[in-house]
């Protein structure tokens, strides 16, 4: 008949976002999968596997494959002892394109995107110095 049910959840509401189980220095625990190297998490998929340019430099070219799908908010974790830097650039142009960008040691960046609402989210995590 084609009928619709007005109680429908949005199909955005009922996606499956990712879920950090655990960090600790060198590995990440995302939705029960331990990682061992650096990973993106945006609301619709994990990016595995993640490297820069320069591996203790974060600049916009490194993020260039997920750009489009950043959503509002972007965490970036520095590393468990912060020593990656990220360009000062980046973080304007992601800023000015609509993007809340916050950058902390990777276990403050963690427990931060845990507080956030993850569909609106997105975490760029560096998991060892």
């Amino acid at each position: 008949r084609g009928d619709t049910d007005a109680r429908r959840t949005p199909a955005w509401e009922s996606c499956r976002v990712a879920r950090i189980d655990d960090y600790g220095f060198g590995r990440i625990i995302v939705d029960g999968h331990e990682e061992r190297s650096d990973v993106i998490i945006l609301p619709a998929r994990t990016v595995t596997n993640w490297w820069r340019h320069r591996s203790h430099e974060l600049v916009l070219d490194d993020l260039q494959g997920v750009l489009a799908e950043l959503p509002e908010h972007l965490v970036i974790g520095t590393g468990a002892e912060g020593r990656m830097r990220t360009d000062p650039s980046m973080l304007s142009r992601l800023r000015a394109a609509g993007v809340d960008v916050e950058v902390l040691p990777t276990f403050d960046a963690v427990r931060r995107y845990r507080e956030l609402d993850p569909r609106h989210a997105a975490a760029a995590l560096h998991l060892t110095c």
